[in-house]
């Protein structure tokens, strides 16, 4: 029994990357240790990929209950395999959410097992809450985070935008809360590791500028993702900067951003990982000279640290930014002009719009998954035009 007396509401949260484990640690935290929520996990996607870090064992060292493992293939990395693994996912999860049968499923943003996540519980009858829906973006990602959006009950927006978007969608405006970032909260809690400690992790020179680089494909550029990748890669080593560059995820064209990285990592100053754990993913983040690359991390927790971005190309397309960001085409001419202007810049003020004031994205959501009603009337959603 809860503190309120009511049985417990069992939360599942579906989680496929490093990337959206990291963003809601500190939500499945706090809904771990609500009082009236219990937590489970579907885990699937990269984190059971020991080519991608194996990462479900930071879920495992969590402490975390995890209540089925779904496999899908990460090769080959096209767009087909991503299409067939939705298939896949949505078959798994219904067994799953049969057996735990969960009140309500939690999902965040846009990528396909969130998709997936839905379709298979909303067909069960179960309520779906969706983290970070509303928001803009280029490429496959937008229309999949909105049709994730319109197979969910509850939505738990980001920024006052975000909200209004959701609601000319269609949705309840009683049902769309505007609770901030997930992926920011904490961010001020604690001093980072500074650029001495980070160069010294990483085996770099705290005295040069550096880099982190982090760039996944597009799906309807996947043919361009080695030379996008190496374009981005010579104008950083040019700019005279020592590059922290993560491994890209699963998706189609992965493997020609990981051909290239594989060829820089045996270049000088040039570190290639496969994974960094959250925290010192934020080390290096704060820490460096700047970010490019086209992650959501530049797009949200970056100005949390005043670090200068260079976001390239179109997987980022309309998303609400920062002061702190700055947009390129991929290109040599304008890559080169925009590194340059932001090294002289330097570091921006710590200002973040993804921030709610008067408490955290975890709190907010953790509350309204214990309090929100999840009756008929939630179930029998229709469009409020």
């Amino acid at each position: 029994m809860g503190a309120s007396g009511l049985t417990m509401r069992r939360v599942c949260y579906v989680s496929g990357t490093r990337a959206d484990f990291g963003l809601m640690s500190r939500t499945l935290a706090a809904i771990e240790g609500h009082p009236d929520l219990s937590l489970s996990l579907l885990v699937t996607g990269m984190h059971l990929s020991p080519a991608h870090g194996h990462t479900v064992e930071e879920i495992e060292r969590a402490g975390l209950t995890i209540a089925a493992r779904v496999p899908v293939p990460m090769e080959p990395a096209t767009g087909a395999t991503m299409a067939r693994n939705i298939g896949a996912m949505t078959g798994a999860f219904v067994d799953a959410l049969e057996a735990e049968r969960p009140d309500v499923v939690l999902l965040l943003g846009d990528r396909g097992e969130m998709l997936a996540g839905a379709l298979a519980a909303i067909h069960l009858n179960i309520p779906v809450a969706h983290a970070c829906g509303g928001e803009r973006s280029g490429t496959i990602d937008e229309p999949v985070r909105h049709a994730v959006s319109k197979l969910s009950h509850l939505h738990f927006a980001a920024t006052e935008g975000a909200r209004e978007r959701l609601i000319r969608m269609g949705e309840a405006p009683e049902h769309v809360h505007v609770i901030g970032a997930p992926g920011i909260d904490g961010l001020d809690d604690d001093p980072r590791a500074g650029k001495a400690a980070v160069a010294e992790r990483h085996g770099l020179s705290p005295d040069r500028p550096i880099a982190l680089f982090v760039y996944h494909p597009v799906l309807q550029e996947a043919e361009r993702a080695e030379a996008d990748t190496r374009v981005l890669i010579d104008a950083l080593r040019e700019a005279g900067c020592q590059i922290i560059a993560l491994m890209p995820n699963s998706d189609a064209g992965s493997d020609g951003v990981r051909r290239a990285l594989d060829a820089a990592g045996a270049l000088p100053d040039v570190r290639v990982l496969t994974h960094l754990p959250r925290e010192a993913f934020l080390d290096a983040l704060a820490a460096a000279d700047i970010m490019v690359g086209n992650s959501s991390s530049g797009i949200t927790e970056s100005a949390s640290f005043g670090t200068p971005v260079l976001n390239v190309g179109r997987r980022q397309n309309l998303r609400e930014r920062n002061a702190n960001l700055v947009d390129v085409p991929v290109d040599a001419g304008p890559v080169r002009d925009g590194i340059a202007r932001l090294l002289a810049h330097g570091r921006f003020p710590r200002a973040n719009i993804y921030s709610v004031p008067g408490g955290t994205a975890a709190g907010r959501i953790a509350a309204l998954l214990a309090d929100a009603p999840l009756d008929e009337s939630l179930l029998m959603k229709v469009n409020r035009y």
